[in-house]
């Protein structure tokens, strides 16, 4: 795995929807990216208090695991927009059970089918949401935080020559939400 590609504390992301993904899939093949996994069942379970004080406060606390990558993550998202954090873990059961101890709770489960390419210093990801629909999210992580609005404009340039049109600019937790 490319874990280059996941280090830093910021994250720049732009998602887009995609109404033809079999045109996107040929605009990325024709940047030939390096593959790092393709149609991965992936599991997101948000964790928050029970007064929603990390949603108050525009954080998001989760637990990912991917199949059959066997990839687990803890992530911390916010409270800034390009604010992101993740880190590997071995047992993500035993941290979900932990926050529960402290006192947290799982209050929305997500899943989807990611794809994850590099093209360059860029991740792109291509995302199944059942019942919510097709999205690319173009993203680099980063601890140059003088470097995000550059990593901005390199990300649009990136979402042109893949066709990307249509920016979806809600999280896939708020879009979750609203279609339960």
């Amino acid at each position: 795995m490319s874990s280059q590609h996941f280090q830093g504390r910021f994250e720049v992301e732009f998602k887009y929807r995609l109404s033809d993904v079999d045109a996107f899939t040929s605009a990325l093949a024709a940047l030939n990216p390096e593959v790092m996994l393709e149609d991965n069942q992936e599991q997101d379970s948000y964790f928050d208090t029970p007064e929603h004080s990390l949603a108050a406060g525009g954080k998001s606390l989760l637990i990912r695991t991917m199949q059959p990558s066997g990839i687990q993550l803890w992530i911390v998202k916010g409270p800034e927009a390009d604010r992101c954090e993740a880190v590997n873990i071995t047992d993500a059961d035993k941290a979900a059970s932990m926050l529960r101890t402290l006192g947290y709770r799982q209050v929305l489960a997500i899943s989807k089918r990611r794809s994850i390419y590099f093209v360059g210093p860029f991740h792109v990801t291509r995302d199944h949401l059942e019942g919510i629909g097709d999205f690319a999210e173009l993203a680099i992580m980063t601890d140059d935080e003088d470097r995000l609005e550059e990593y901005r404009t390199e990300l649009k340039h990136l979402a042109i020559k893949l066709g990307l049109k249509q920016r979806e600019y809600r999280s896939y937790k708020k879009l979750c939400e609203l279609n339960q």
